[in-house]
């Protein structure tokens, strides 16, 4: 077999018994940490009842511990995609949203998150997705609960927008009575009240559509669409009941509006100036700028929007890129979000974000740190996930090679475990 591995491939076996506890020793020929700005080498993570207990000399590793060799391999965490619609199951997703159900689009969904668990990503940040119901919501419950095996998930049930934003259907005349793929709310009340329906059926973030959106028809992403009130209404009934906000903002003034008003994350931010920079440097606010989803569509022909999102790739891009590395070197902390939606996507491609990050300015390793140390505390869950560390969880996954040398052995990984669990071996 190319790769040493000494495990047999059976889950329920591939533990050993060390006085009443599991451990399980991970060697490779390196580590990336999630914190740590180089490689550790020399070292094995011992993984005890579904956490990591310990990162130690490779020599130190118990006797009779059960030990998967990953020659020629990087361990490092599970990747963090913050920014994600799984039951988007078709690119023209405006049009498909009205012909699918929630069940059937949450099928696929599951489906499409087990699919990115195989390829790396361990937890999952939804931003809203085009359902009636809470279909993201339910598959977490059945993978919390054991029915199915994926990956961590938080976020928002919903984009929450106003008549005629960038989560409304804006291409159909007044007469047809269409359910909108965003839930519309106008004015503080409706807002209010959108805001309490996501939180009763289980989002742990609220989506707000702060201005339009380059992937819908009929609205501008360079106009604000919530007044000052209205934003002001949103973020203090959030705030009530203890639950970030994230501001899907492409224009100036609706991403400076919501850093201000106190949104944790910044949805794409692609005309951000150095306003934005030194606003959110002081507020502490996340941005997730989702860069390769405009590169994915870009000069095709699958979008019902397909001029918009050209306009600002084509001839936007160098300058956009340029911004998000200042930002980064002026100490805005930049998050790995991908925001291609779910299953007509081939599974490996949403690690070209990392990629497209690099070429914005930040190093292969602050890539990779945006996609999981940086991501996790933008979570809140810091504690948990985005690092190796005693303690955490044990979201572990290997690629082959030195990813910092070569950042696209990202979308390809050799080895997962998700809660001390192996849920993909590498390849003979």
């Amino acid at each position: 077999m190319r790769y040493m591995v000494t495990f047999i491939l059976l889950v329920s076996s591939l533990c050993f018994s060390v006085a009443g506890s599991t451990a399980i020793a991970l060697v490779a020929d390196a580590i990336i940490d999630g914190e740590a700005s180089e490689l550790i080498t020399g070292e094995a993570i011992l993984v005890e009842n579904g956490k990591i207990a310990a990162i130690l000399p490779v020599a130190r590793v118990p006797a009779g511990v059960e030990t998967i060799r990953l020659e020629g391999m990087t361990l490092m965490p599970g990747m963090i995609n913050s920014h994600e619609h799984p039951l988007i199951y078709l690119d023209d997703y405006q049009n498909a949203h009205l012909q699918a159900s929630s069940a059937y689009k949450a099928l696929l969904g599951l489906k499409t998150m087990q699919r990115w668990l195989q390829q790396g990503w361990t937890t999952i940040r939804v931003m809203g997705d085009a359902d009636v119901y809470y279909g993201n919501q339910d598959i977490r419950r059945t993978i919390e609960e054991g029915v199915f095996v994926g990956p961590r998930i938080t976020g928002a049930a919903h984009y929450i927008s106003i008549t005629g934003g960038g989560g409304d259907v804006n291409y159909f005349s007044p007469e047809q009575s269409l359910v909108a793929d965003g839930l519309i709310a106008d004015g503080s009340d409706e807002i209010r009240k959108a805001i309490r329906n996501e939180i009763k059926y289980g989002s742990d973030w609220i989506k707000l559509m702060v201005t339009g959106a380059f992937h819908s028809v009929g609205d501008d992403p360079r106009n604000v669409a919530f007044s000052p009130q209205e934003l002001a209404e949103a973020m203090a009934e959030a705030g009530r009941h203890h639950v970030p906000v994230a501001a899907h903002a492409h224009a100036t003034a609706g991403i400076n509006q919501a850093i201000i008003a106190g949104a944790r994350s910044i949805e794409h931010g692609t005309y951000l100036d150095d306003l934005s920079m030194e606003l959110m440097v002081k507020h502490g606010t996340y941005y997730v700028p989702t860069i390769y989803v405009g590169d994915y569509y870009a000069g095709t022909d699958k979008l019902l929007a397909q001029d918009k999102n050209d306009d600002v790739y084509l001839s936007y891009r160098d300058e956009w890129l340029r911004r998000i590395g200042k930002a980064h070197r002026q100490g805005v902390k930049i998050v790995v979000g991908v925001d291609l939606g779910g299953y007509a996507i081939a599974p490996h491609v949403y690690a070209r974000e990392f990629a497209a990050l690099v070429e914005a300015g930040l190093s292969p390793m602050q890539a990779i740190q945006a996609g999981t140390s940086v991501a996790a505390e933008m979570l809140g869950w810091e504690d948990r996930v985005g690092t190796l560390k005693a303690g955490r969880l044990a979201d572990i996954i290997a690629v082959s090679g030195n990813p910092l040398e070569d950042i696209s052995a990202l979308e390809r990984p050799q080895f997962v475990m998700l809660g001390g669990k192996v849920v993909r071996y590498p390849e003979s």
